[in-house]
């Protein structure tokens, strides 16, 4: 593909982004959201919607910051891939070489089984009340007690997803080091991969710096609770300490692949992070664990990363090696759609790098329509105009509706659905100023948002119904 036309329908793609994302937070109640794209190793897109804080209705910028969580876990594995690189450590050494103080099991556990959760260690010890803000997390000494203990499953038997192992590899860093984590991680892994935004936890971030505040869910609360997320991680903050903005971590995880120019690490490093060491069985998709990082099964829809909670934040990166592209999506609530937002921004990159930037004909049809069953965008790419539904997760699936213009205000019905209406028609209908007042999909009307609410508030405000809860 010619360079100008691929940025063409890049551009197309990002201009419909704010408009899919934007209904989303809207649609799901959702406080706010940032978001980045890098396409290789370059940031092509940021966005951030919403607020940074219901209380005080503050905007969200694309500065601020938010608790990434367990996006900790691949900056820490980076910082171990890389004294393993300075050979200052094997992957196959066993752990309590370096570290005192070990339960005699798990000090046999080897350094890459820590690093793929595969040591049996204990997940979040026997009180994990931390991630409910109900104790501070663990001290230095308190996580070295919990270590000192039997853990549950014995090293190299299955996959173990472990803080507690993460913070035990933040105390390898120090042994190996010689220096405080947050001090090594920082100068080595943070500071050389050119993030200027990413503290590994609280007590590093910047005075000045803007820290979105964290929400419940809104169930059963009746209303979202502020989650203030300033809480320090103290020995977790390895597992899931850190504090960024969705493009510095867009940026780091592009930096992982392995055909990435700019990196801290060696291409073989990379691979072997990227690597399949545990499967989920008890997951119904394929999922898998390597060194640090997450991934999905092979195949076109490939991808790897991680994904992060912490009370009051969610939030997924993932970088599809079949495109290029590393996206980010950071959440200030709990029940934020990070997980599935991301799958849905690739879907519509996917839909217009295959189809293109849209002719002039058909970028006129762009715009948003109602009916009481919700919102239709018209997306206009290539020679087609899609009907999506800016409510799904995936608006450009396999059931994606796909209309032919045949003139000015009319078209046909494509390709559809055949519960749909395929082979019919669809008009604009314009008022007398000659803007778009209605769209007819076949024998459906559709109206612009205030004129379908002024419709149907009118049509059932008779109704006895109208405003009253149905009984159980």
């Amino acid at each position: 593909m010619k360079k100008n036309a691929k940025s063409a329908w890049l551009k197309a793609a990002l201009d419909y982004l704010p408009n899919w994302l934007s209904f989303q937070l809207e649609r799901y109640r959702q406080p706010g959201c940032s978001m980045a794209i890098a396409q290789g190793e370059d940031i092509v897109a940021e966005i951030a919607l919403g607020v940074a804080d219901m209380r005080t209705g503050r905007s969200l910028t694309l500065r601020h910051r938010f608790r990434i969580a367990s996006h900790s876990k691949s900056f820490t594995a980076s910082g171990v891939m890389l004294l393993r690189e300075q050979g200052k450590i094997g992957l196959d050494d066993p752990i309590g070489r370096y570290v005192a103080g070990l339960h005699k099991d798990l000090a046999s556990a080897r350094i890459g089984e820590l690093l793929s959760h595969g040591a049996g260690v204990i997940r979040d010890g026997a009180d994990s009340g931390q991630f409910l803000d109900r104790r501070p997390f663990l001290s230095r000494a308190e996580l070295l007690a919990e270590l000192s203990k039997k853990q549950p499953v014995s090293p190299g038997l299955q996959l173990k997803y472990s803080n507690h192992g993460y913070g035990l590899l933040g105390l390898l860093i120090e042994e190996v080091s010689g220096t405080d984590y947050p001090t090594w991680i920082t100068r080595h892994v943070i500071d050389a991969a050119g993030l200027t935004e990413t503290v590994p936890d609280m007590p590093q971030l910047p005075a000045t710096a803007l820290l979105a505040k964290g929400h419940s869910a809104e169930f059963p609360f009746g209303q979202r609770l502020i989650v203030p997320g300033d809480n320090v991680c103290h020995a977790i903050a390895p597992a899931g300490g850190f504090v960024s903005t969705a493009s510095d971590v867009a940026r780091f995880f592009a930096q992982l692949a392995p055909d990435s120019k700019a990196s801290i690490l060696s291409p073989a490093s990379r691979r072997e992070m990227m690597h399949r060491r545990w499967r989920d069985y008890c997951n119904n998709q394929e999922s898998y664990y390597g060194y640090g990082t997450m991934m999905n099964e092979h195949g076109p829809k490939e991808w790897y990363g991680h994904t992060g909670s912490l009370q009051g934040f969610v939030s997924r990166t993932a970088r599809f090696p079949a495109s290029g592209f590393t996206v980010t999506v950071l959440c200030n609530a709990q029940d934020g759609g990070s997980y599935q937002w991301v799958d849905g921004i690739v879907s519509i990159l996917s839909a217009f790098q295959r189809h293109g930037a849209p002719a002039k004909r058909e970028a006129a049809w762009a715009g948003r329509w109602w009916s009481m069953w919700g919102a239709s965008d018209l997306v206009p790419m290539g020679k087609v105009v899609c009907q999506v539904a800016p409510a799904l997760s995936l608006p450009f699936d396999g059931a994606t509706t796909e209309f032919r213009i045949s003139g000015k205000d009319a078209g046909l019905i494509q390709k559809t659905s055949g519960y749909n209406s395929p082979g019919q028609t669809i008009r604009l209908v314009r008022d007398t100023k000659g803007n778009p007042a209605e769209l007819w999909v076949g024998g459906t009307k559709l109206l612009p948002k205030e004129a379908m609410l002024a419709e149907a508030t009118q049509r059932y405000r008779k109704s006895r119904r109208l405003g009253r809860a149905v009984a159980a």
